[in-house]
């Protein structure tokens, strides 16, 4: 989210864009995601992001110069209950409206586009085949390259140590390599954001809270075009991993923190859901795996804006596991913000504030 919001900056003739990150870039969630980019959402906020995103990765390599190793393969989503297939029909009706060529399969199909699957006590599917997933280092790569290029500073192994604030304007950044003397402060630090917030007196309400991925050994005939599989009712998903099959699924004991140490207490929940859907799962041996951070929000949405209480302080921050996939959009939404310009999409309805309002807005299609 960073080095997208730094290169469209840059890239708009902003001067004097400084990019601060404390370790290297890409070492906090974004080296720790699968790799999902998608437009099947709920949500119509979410979904122009995801598809405005989508339109950015496909020209990634062309307009960066970057190999981000995008596989077009698709979103399956699985579904298993009534409730389930009503509101992704809702969904797929709302997408197709706004130019996503998402649709409802018969189980059969579903079985057919992602072979590992059974179909016992499936009812239908939705599919969107401009889904699928690249790596999301060379996406940050790519931006970070292309916003130097066009005169940003990158700082790596710079932490922020707090944000003056004078009266009601932002006035400076304080890093571990001393003073950044700035009017304008964009947050974009992920489950980190909240307590870059309170260094302005912003609440930014993320929590950040553990997920785990895991990667198997090669998995003989795999499907060259197997698409993003996710059993929705267990939140078990799975894709190719080069040889293998990159899997995970949410942890609903999982409880907030910055711990990011693998454990094994979530793999009989994952292997009882592999069980029941993909049984073939359940044959491969584990090769490695990892854990990251999601960064949530109360409804599970964005929060995109600016402060009102500060002068200038804008944020983007806590995707609630979809970040990545809408970084593109995102870097151009907030470019403009900046910039006092009207953005392709009005993301007034995740301001903050929204909390405070109890202007929540729920997304129903997370992993």
């Amino acid at each position: 989210m960073g080095t997208s919001i730094a290169c469209h900056l840059a890239r708009a003739g902003v001067r004097d864009v400084v990019l601060v990150e404390r370790d290297e870039l890409a070492s906090g969630s974004t080296s720790k995601a699968a790799g999902g980019v998608r437009a099947q959402f709920s949500d119509e906020l979410n979904i122009r992001l995801g598809a405005r995103s989508l339109a950015a990765f496909d020209r990634f390599e062309a307009d960066t110069g970057q190999d981000i190793g995008l596989h077009k393969v698709g979103y399956l989503f699985l579904l298993s209950t009534p409730e389930e297939v009503t509101a992704f029909e809702a969904g797929v009706r709302l997408q197709n409206s706004l130019g996503v060529p998402s649709r409802m399969l018969e189980p059969a199909e579903a079985q057919s586009l992602s072979p590992l699957i059974r179909t016992d006590g499936l009812l239908a599917a939705a599919y969107s085949p401009d889904d699928g997933h690249c790596t999301p280092e060379s996406v940050v790569q790519g931006y970070a390259a292309t916003a130097r290029r066009h005169g940003a500073t990158i700082l790596r192994h710079t932490e922020v140590t707090g944000i003056d604030v004078s009266g009601t304007a932002v006035t400076a950044v304080r890093t571990t390599q001393g003073p950044i003397a700035t009017g304008t402060v964009i947050c974009a630090a992920g489950a980190w954001s909240r307590a870059v917030g309170a260094m302005a007196g912003v609440d930014l309400p993320v929590e950040p809270l553990r997920r785990q991925i895991a990667v198997t050994e090669p998995v003989p005939d795999l499907p060259p075009n197997l698409p993003m599989t996710i059993d929705f009712t267990t939140s078990l998903y799975f894709h190719a991993e080069g040889p293998g099959l990159l899997l995970g699924m949410s942890d609903p004991d999982e409880r907030p923190g910055f711990d990011t140490r693998t454990h094994d207490r979530w793999i009989p929940r994952l292997y009882e859901a592999m069980e029941h859907r993909a049984p073939a799962l359940l044959d491969l041996r584990r090769t490695g795996g990892w854990a990251g951070l999601y960064e949530v929000t109360p409804d599970h949405n964005a929060l995109i804006g600016e402060a009102a209480s500060v002068s200038r302080f804008l944020y983007a921050t806590g995707f609630s596991g979809h970040g990545f996939l809408q970084g593109p959009a995102v870097g151009e939404v907030v470019r403009d913000l900046y910039l006092g310009r009207v953005p392709f999409v009005d993301v007034s309805p995740l301001s903050a504030d929204r909390f405070a309002a109890d202007a929540l807005r729920p997304e129903v299609n997370c992993v």
